[in-house]
């Protein structure tokens, strides 16, 4: 039954960030047309360059780089989002009302999954018109686009991580600027073995040249072979440690402990708390999230505490 809820929560949830999108342009610009821009560089200004000893065309060698690169550039809106809804006070709305609480954040997660999927599709019709080819089968194309997803849902559960702690709006988005920077550290546009030796040494053990080497090796029609498998386990271990990060940071940002300390009787010698001797003790208290209508408020009866109230979820979710 609950998981049932948490479904629809956040399929309602869920429309509100397509709306946002929408109404600011410069999201598609920053998560479409910048990697675009990247690619045509790198391929007609500094490709003919670059020595990659792959023997087909640079655009072959470059693309999945500039998958990951258009992923690590979608995701900032996600934490820029997040912190935007944290900052109004309508993610402390949506838990005093009765929406399962992990359908909040996967609202978000998943507006990130379906807008970088389309931002990975245009990056490949681009590569397409301009001479990417690939021998890759059916069942390969089934594992890159599985490989693009866990990337994305890794990267985006640590922007939430960066949306709920940040401090200031510049902060929720810049922390993108490493991920962004980190496939130039890698195989994604030179060999390693071109990089000079401390360089080369962090290049080959970072996660992003094992997705990148694996990518490209399916897309040349190769064996999956071991390259695949271990960026499968280097995504699959940052999913699960940002998703408990996310999570536990959602519980302790949205219902903190709040203690009132007793008061205390100040004097020249010592301070006492009043009526509690030397002992000093306090009183706390969960926030008033916890006495929402999903603990307190009955499932059932009069149409203000209704569980599954349309008119209360609808006029939230419309911010």
């Amino acid at each position: 039954m609950m998981s049932a809820h948490v479904l629809v929560d956040t399929k309602i949830l869920t429309g509100r960030s397509p709306r946002h999108i929408a109404r600011s342009p410069d999201t598609i610009i920053t998560t479409a047309v910048t990697p675009v821009a990247m690619m045509l560089l790198f391929v007609y200004v500094f490709g003919g360059a670059i020595t990659t000893g792959s023997g087909g065309p640079y655009v072959d060698y470059l693309l999945p780089g500039i998958l990951l690169i258009t992923i690590a550039s979608g995701i900032a809106y996600t934490a820029y989002r997040l912190f935007l809804d944290l900052q109004s006070g309508i993610l402390e709305r949506f838990q005093s009302m009765p929406i399962a609480r992990p359908s909040v954040l996967w609202a978000h997660v998943l507006t990130s999954l379906v807008a970088n999927l389309v931002s990975v599709a245009v990056v490949f019709g681009v590569a397409l018109i301009v001479g990417f080819r690939t021998a890759a089968s059916l069942g390969a194309w089934l594992a890159v686009i599985g490989v693009l997803i866990l990337f994305i849902l890794a990267l985006t559960w640590i922007a939430v991580i960066a949306g709920l702690s940040a401090k200031t709006v510049d902060g929720a988005s810049a922390f993108s600027y490493p991920l962004i920077f980190l496939p130039f550290i890698s195989s994604a546009f030179v060999p390693t073995e071109s990089m000079p030796g401390p360089v080369a040494w962090f290049a080959e053990h970072q996660p992003v040249t094992a997705i990148v080497d694996a990518l490209r090796s399916v897309f040349a029609g190769g064996p999956f072979g071991n390259g695949i498998w271990v960026a499968v386990a280097w995504l699959v271990g940052l999913v699960l440690i940002s998703y408990a990060t996310a999570t536990a940071m959602q519980r302790r940002k949205l219902n903190p402990t709040r203690c009132i300390k007793a008061p205390t009787i100040r004097s020249a010698r010592t301070t006492v708390p009043r009526r509690a001797g030397r002992r000093r003790h306090s009183a706390c208290y969960a926030s008033s999230s916890a006495l929402s209508p999903r603990r307190s408020g009955s499932r059932t009866g009069s149409s203000s505490t209704s569980w599954r109230s349309g008119a209360s979820v609808g006029s939230a979710v419309s911010t």
